[in-house]
């Protein structure tokens, strides 16, 4: 996309990550961490007036990759022994509640090390994982990312299949982002300009 995804508008109010934020709240989980890259402060901000109970984690370098940012968030967890952690990249802000909830729903039923939402063969997200592979994704290579701990639960691991195409579309491009909401996202943004910077959310 070129900028950061986690501040681009959605048509009719909102913007990635508090749209994500708010179906993983709504769906019952008790806290929400976001991962941000060291400029975020546009981030904090946004959610501070809306207040979204966000607690933010920084990675320092974000060019090491998605587990990289898990990572960071691992660390500010540890000690503190979560059962599990439901996890999602930012460009598929459109998820259900519905299938956030029906992953938490078969994780507690079968207490899988991995649940994830699918369809037809593909896998999405949330991936949930149990509290018995955090350590494993703490300690893996950040080059090869989250699929070598993936693969290796592979037999144990439960698909939820759902009817929900979110869960499995990435808005990595403007092409991506016109083709999802059917708007150009310059549109989108010259209809949202922030009151109180006088800037389309997302410019610096």
């Amino acid at each position: 996309m070129g900028r950061d995804k986690a501040r681009l508008p959605i048509p009719g109010g909102g913007w990635f990550l508090s749209r994500l934020a708010r179906t993983f709240l709504s769906a019952g989980c008790p806290e929400v961490m976001a991962v941000v890259g060291p400029l975020g402060d546009d981030i904090h901000s946004a959610a501070a007036r809306e207040r979204l109970p966000i607690r933010f984690v920084v990675n320092p370098d974000p060019s090491r990759g998605q587990l990289s940012s898990l990572q960071e968030a691992l660390a500010v967890l540890a000690g503190r022994a979560p059962h599990g952690l439901l996890v999602s990249p930012v460009d598929q802000p459109l998820i259900a509640v519905d299938t956030v909830r029906r992953v938490v729903e078969e994780w507690s039923r079968s207490a899988a090390p991995i649940v994830r939402p699918s369809c037809r063969g593909r896998h999405g997200h949330p991936v949930l994982f149990d509290a018995r592979v955090l350590d494993e994704l703490r300690e893996a290579d950040v080059s090869v990312g989250a699929r070598a701990v993936v693969h290796a639960h592979a037999t144990g691991a439960h698909d939820v299949e759902v009817d929900d195409p979110a869960a499995f579309e990435d808005i990595d491009t403007p092409e991506d982002y016109r083709r999802v909401f059917g708007q150009r996202l310059a549109e989108v943004e010259a209809a949202a300009i922030s009151p109180s910077t006088g800037r389309p959310p997302g410019r610096r």
